[in-house]
């Protein structure tokens, strides 16, 4: 009971301390900042947001015109491979840097990182060169996304901070939407140098809006740095990203390779729980997963990563090749799921705002989603394009109810000197389960379109088919009927599968919001309950 008083005086005093780790006598609140305060730091935190979700995105369409300038085209999936592994790898840890060493300093640090490895990129004359910059590109890129959500749970309270994710829900659309035009159309007009060029004014914007906009209390840490947690996690983490990477494509899945990967994970995450529950400061404290809200929200976060990036990954195949639409706006092609998920977050981060309110949202995003990959597994080759984009907008709709409740629900669960790792861990979720869901749908997909060419056209007749992955409309316009007619229903039955595998794959996520205990949102003044005392189970 006296902690529980000593809690609430630290959030309604006017004294602004953040607290300083390792010491209990510090206070954890967080401060009262006005609308315009606000308004002026969104505008640095919304431009990052835009750098971290257009870099990758952009560097896509491009890469073709980057292989033929640099050479190593058995090198060209480790370009995008050295990103991601940084990039998943970095994560956790800058959360924890930033709850250690302040917010502010440590998100500027990741945004100049990235921007060095940007202009490097640029300057990148061998594969191997282009390879290694685009690490250090993904090491800054791993503190863009947790410092934004971070530093909007250290400024404002969970109950107001739904109206202002609803601007990055409309940042993730815009991204998916206009990356690879923007990419596609620097790379025709201007130089593939200029896809890593154009982050550095909008870099430099950002880093001049957060210098002068953002005020956060100092930090003083007197715990040492958790070594060899980080190590561990590191090490588990990259294992996972390779196998999600290199699994059922450059190896099979029951190779050395991915078996001794799976082994490795397995011992580092053993390992790395065995450390965290000793070590000082732990680099992702498990006692956050003792909160069911938390952990019930990581699931959820996981699903939808694998949904969405499975979603965006094998649409554009099943509108281009078998709706013969243009591969030059193959961005325009989801837009119907992006303005769904864009209007629905908006509205529902209105409506938390309202009510502080916010369980029945995640159960019925989980069902819409679900519902919306069960209408998408539904699609043939004839079905038309208003019937697909509805299927899309469903599926869309769905991840608007869970895109920003997910993160705030997570940053709700935790303590303000805890925001960094709940905002890494939600992110991290969100990634891995983004890989797995690329993955395991590519596996599947492959699968389905290699077993529907052998039936209708034989095996000698698919093989001579050629890589269904690199088909276009234009290739198939030059093919016998017959031949396109398999290619059709070959990748028809391929996206059967892989939303099939996908909506049951949802059920999870669905249980899983079915179990949150829906905690008020804290409003502003209102103190924050233990991560442990207010959702034990």
């Amino acid at each position: 009971m006296a902690q529980q008083q000593a809690d609430a005086t630290a959030q309604t005093a006017p004294p602004v301390v953040e607290q300083a780790v390792g010491e209990q006598a510090a206070v954890d609140e967080r401060p009262a900042r006005s609308q315009r305060e606000i308004r002026l730091v969104m505008v640095g935190l919304v431009i990052t947001m835009l750098l971290a979700m257009l870099d990758n995105l952009i560097v896509g369409t491009a890469m073709p015109t980057i292989v033929g300038d640099l050479g190593g085209a058995d090198h060209l999936s480790w370009v995008v491979t050295s990103y991601t592994l940084a990039t998943a790898a970095a994560t956790p840890i800058w959360g924890k840097l930033g709850d250690l060493y302040g917010r502010k300093g440590t998100f500027l640090t990741s945004i100049v990182i990235f921007l060095v490895g940007s202009a490097l990129s640029g300057l990148a004359q061998t594969m191997n060169e282009m390879i290694a910059f685009r690490a250090l590109q993904g090491l800054g890129a791993g503190g863009l996304m947790v410092g934004v959500m971070s530093i909007m749970g250290a400024l404002v309270s969970p109950r107001e901070r739904g109206k202002y994710q609803g601007m990055f829900a409309a940042v993730m659309a815009l991204a998916t939407v206009g990356g690879p035009l923007l990419g596609g159309f620097i790379t025709d007009h201007f130089s593939w140098h200029w896809i890593f060029y154009i982050n550095l004014p909008l870099g430099a914007v950002a880093l001049a809006a957060v210098t002068i906009t953002l005020h956060l209390p100092k930090v003083r840490s007197t715990a040492r740095i958790d070594y060899a947690g980080a190590a561990l996690l590191t090490t588990g983490i990259t294992s996972l990203v390779l196998i999600t990477t290199w699994g059922g494509t450059q190896y099979a899945w029951g190779s050395k390779h991915i078996i001794g990967l799976a082994v490795l994970a397995a011992a580092a995450l053993i390992g790395f729980c065995y450390v965290e529950q000793r070590a000082e400061e732990p680099m992702l404290p498990l006692k956050l997963f003792r909160n069911r809200d938390f952990s019930m929200v990581s699931i959820i976060g996981f699903i939808v990563g694998f949904s969405m990036f499975g979603a965006v990954a094998f649409l554009p195949q099943y509108q281009q090749i078998v709706q013969g639409a243009s591969a030059t706006n193959s961005g325009l092609l989801l837009m119907p799921m992006m303005f769904g998920m864009l209007v629905v977050s908006l509205v529902v981060g209105q409506t938390v705002t309202r009510t502080g309110k916010y369980r029945i949202f995640p159960i019925i995003g989980t069902t819409l989603m679900g519902g919306g990959s069960l209408l998408l597994s539904t699609l043939g080759t004839d079905t038309t394009r208003f019937t697909s984009a509805c299927y899309m907008a469903a599926l869309g709709a769905g991840m608007g109810f869970l895109m920003q409740i997910t993160m705030l629900v997570a940053q709700n669960s935790v303590e303000l000197k805890d925001m960094g790792v709940a905002s890494s861990t939600a992110t991290l979720f969100r990634t891995i389960g983004g890989s797995f869901g690329v993955a395991l749908f590519g596996a599947i997909y492959t699968h389905q379109i290699t077993a529907t060419l052998t039936a209708r056209l034989g095996a000698q007749a698919a093989a001579a088919g050629g890589d269904s992955n690199q088909i276009t409309p234009t290739k198939l316009k030059g093919m016998k009927a017959p031949v396109q007619d398999a290619f059709h229903h070959a990748v028809s039955n391929g996206i059967h599968s892989v939303f099939l595998w996908g909506a049951g794959i949802t059920v999870i996520a669905i249980v899983a919001s079915l179990f949150l205990r829906g905690a008020p949102l804290r409003g502003a003044g209102q103190p924050a309950e233990s991560s442990l005392e207010s959702a034990a189970i």
